[in-house]
């Protein structure tokens, strides 16, 4: 037995399913991971894998970069949290807004569904309209208003709406398929009044990797504005994966609000909410919307994000990643021509999944055609050689800085392997 599955079995005592996030579940059991370090995780076996799941997603830098930990040390020594503002603070806020192009002010908040919560509370605030438009199979956070038809751990673990969250909270949440344009517009006309937001993520990364049409988020910001009703882009996956000023910047369509996490806090948790003065200012204490935090602006994750944001805005840090993304999707669709087996392969800078289905993924209805059973048995055999993609059809793979030439060279070789093996 190995230590891994000594610990799995100790764990179920005292964790639910032995795990703090469904998304960890992993059959037969999840490694436990003692170290990271560049593009590779060491498990407690003394096995290392090159490592596509990143945290599910905010390690753009690769695992304990140095100018983050010195940063993150530096900050620890003079203490931990203080309940009072910083200069840290202020720093941060300056630059989100210089790269972000919807931001002139920012709140920064705990996670990414914290970020989510309060940008639905301020549209809600600002419009004085209830109801939210959501996508089928993005998901936005753990709670109530967006659990419906979410992605992620929702769909892997077949809950996609979670039992406790009684039917009038979610009465007011309106969903759409993804790249259908007709039934947005469906919805505005019927109900167009009482909408307050439309909150999507850009790229959707929670159910798999299914990218926008050409024009859609344009069609969305049209949409919204004409109805007095306010875009909420959820970037707390793509805020600054694909361009410094996140997928606003990418693909030119700006946003009344976003949300960022993830790499905004270089490792640590954090949520950040992003919009103009004139949004923002209904936040207390200054409006009457009300949103509070003891962790809010934690001054440990300030100084893993300013540290993280620094080594993104030099030189050509994300044309190297595009590049690299585009790699290793062109080398696992021909590995998969190769042997024989019909795949879909998505992304977009450094994003990336493969379906295995032969028709097009463009929303969930049709990511949920894949061969979810045929993808976890690539995904369980890739692990065996060294290689960790996160344990479900429905997550996006990621490649970080620390990533290069002979670790995707290295991946679509095993991926090859595997895939014969499978046909």
């Amino acid at each position: 037995m190995t230590r891994s599955e000594e610990l799995f079995n100790e764990a179920k005592r005292y964790l639910v399913g032995g795990v703090n996030s469904p998304v960890r579940a992993m059959k037969p059991y999840p490694f436990f991971t003692a170290r990271g370090e560049g593009a590779r995780l060491y498990d407690v076996d003394g096995n290392s894998y090159i490592d596509y799941c990143l945290a599910y997603g905010p390690l753009i830098l690769g695992h304990a970069h140095p100018e983050v930990v010195r940063a993150v040390k530096r900050q620890l020594e003079l203490g931990s949290a203080y309940g009072t503002p910083t200069e840290l603070e202020l720093e941060f806020a300056k630059r989100i807004v210089k790269a972000v192009p919807c931001a002139e002010m920012v709140r920064f908040v705990n996670t990414g569904t914290e970020a989510t919560m309060a940008a639905i509370r301020l549209a809600r605030g600002v419009t004085g309209r209830k109801k939210i438009v959501k996508f089928e199979g993005a998901f936005h956070g753990a709670h109530d208003y967006v659990l419906v038809k979410a992605g992620s751990g929702a769909t892997t673990h077949g809950v996609p709406t979670s039992a406790g969250i009684p039917e009038e909270t979610t009465r007011n949440t309106l969903l759409a398929p993804f790249n259908d344009e007709a039934a947005v517009e469906r919805l505005f006309k019927e109900q167009g009044e009482e909408i307050a937001a439309v909150i999507l993520e850009p790229v959707i990364g929670n159910a798999g990797c299914i990218l926008p049409k050409d024009g859609y988020l344009r069609f969305l910001r049209e949409v919204t504005s004409e109805a007095g009703a306010m875009l909420i882009f959820d970037e707390v996956i793509t805020g600054f994966r694909l361009r410094l000023g996140g997928a606003q910047e990418y693909y030119g369509v700006t946003p009344d609000i976003a949300t960022l996490g993830k790499i905004a806090g270089g490792g640590l948790p954090i949520g950040v909410v992003a919009a103009s003065r004139e949004v923002m200012e209904n936040f207390s204490p200054v409006g009457k919307v009300y949103q509070a935090g003891t962790f809010n602006g934690n001054p440990l994750s300030m100084s893993a994000g300013l540290a993280t944001l620094r080594v993104l805005e030099r030189g050509d840090v994300y044309r190297r990643l595009e590049a690299l993304g585009k790699r290793i999707r062109k080398g696992l669709e021909e590995v998969s021509q190769d042997a024989g087996i019909e795949t879909r392969v998505y992304g977009v800078a450094s994003m990336f999944q493969m379906y295995f289905t032969g028709e097009e993924v463009r929303d969930y209805a049709s990511a949920l055609k894949a061969d979810a059973e045929l993808f976890l048995r690539f995904q369980r055999e890739m692990l065996l050689r060294g290689i960790f993609l996160p344990p479900s059809q429905y997550e996006c793979n990621f490649l970080s800085c620390a990533h290069g030439e002979e670790e995707v060279d290295y991946t679509l070789e095993k991926a090859e392997e595997v895939l014969r093996a499978l046909r």
